[in-house]
């Protein structure tokens, strides 16, 4: 293998990682729940730190590219959790909901080990990726409906 191979194996694994933790972090408890259920066999976890709450300061630009400010804080709680085969799952979310974030780092963990990533894919992620991508269709059919096209007429004695 090159290393330019190397690399970008490295980049699609650094990639998939960032959109498990992203799903994670916008899963809702109910969908967490409803996996952690499911699981037949259940992993012995130790947690690690957290879950814990506290504050994030939130940044903001104005026009989206002026010189950046604070908004405000935000509330997160974040967990990190070990499996017993030695895993390390960590998670973050917006909210006080400590087991959502004890939630999502257990299944942060699953799918780091190949055994049950693709459990993991198919009874999780891959639902809570529909619901957000159904979501977001829903609110642009929304946005266009209230679209308005602005158009200049001539007039005819230039």
């Amino acid at each position: 293998m090159t290393l330019a191979e190397m690399n970008e194996a490295a980049r699609q694994a650094e990639a998939a990682r960032k959109r498990t933790a992203d799903l994670l972090a916008r899963a809702e408890r109910q969908e967490l729940d409803a996996a952690w259920h499911a699981l037949d066999d259940k992993p012995v976890v130790q947690p690690v730190r957290g879950p814990e709450t506290g504050l994030v300061m939130v940044r903001g630009r104005m026009g989206g590219a002026g010189a950046p400010f604070n908004l405000g804080e935000v509330t997160v709680t974040r967990a990190t959790v070990r499996l017993a085969s030695g895993t390390v799952g960590h998670a973050q979310a917006l909210g006080t909901d400590r087991e959502k974030a004890r939630l999502s780092a257990i299944f942060d963990a699953l799918w780091q080990e190949a055994a049950s990533q693709v459990l993991v894919e198919q009874a999780l992620l891959s639902p809570i990726a529909a619901r957000i991508a159904d979501s977001d269709g829903r609110k642009a059919d929304e946005t266009a409906a209230t679209r308005v096209d602005f158009f200049t007429m001539v007039r005819g004695d230039d």
